[in-house]
């Protein structure tokens, strides 16, 4: 699991859209959906329910996504700390 992995299953999961998060990402849709079935594949859990165009979060998808967003929170703030360690903020 990757972060980049983590950024385009939150932001998949915020706009319920595999394209509108490709596009908020500047992504191709492809990009998108291969990254949400290698991460559901490689832990061989099911992340979103799809329906038609749209999709949605599953009961995992939901608790996953607040595992998501704390460990993007903390890469962000290691960053912060390293960019102020270095003077560059």
């Amino acid at each position: 699991m990757t972060l980049d992995q983590l950024r385009i299953f939150v932001a998949v999961a915020e706009q319920q859209h595999v394209t509108n998060a490709a596009n908020v990402l500047a992504l191709s849709q492809s990009a998108v959906s291969s990254s949400i079935a290698a991460l559901e594949a490689q832990y061989d859990v099911k992340l979103f329910h799809r329906i038609r165009r749209n999709i949605v979060l599953t009961d995992a998808g939901q608790q996953f996504l607040n595992e998501a967003r704390a460990v993007l929170a903390r890469a962000s703030s290691a960053g912060n700390m390293l960019a102020d360690l270095a003077g560059l903020r």
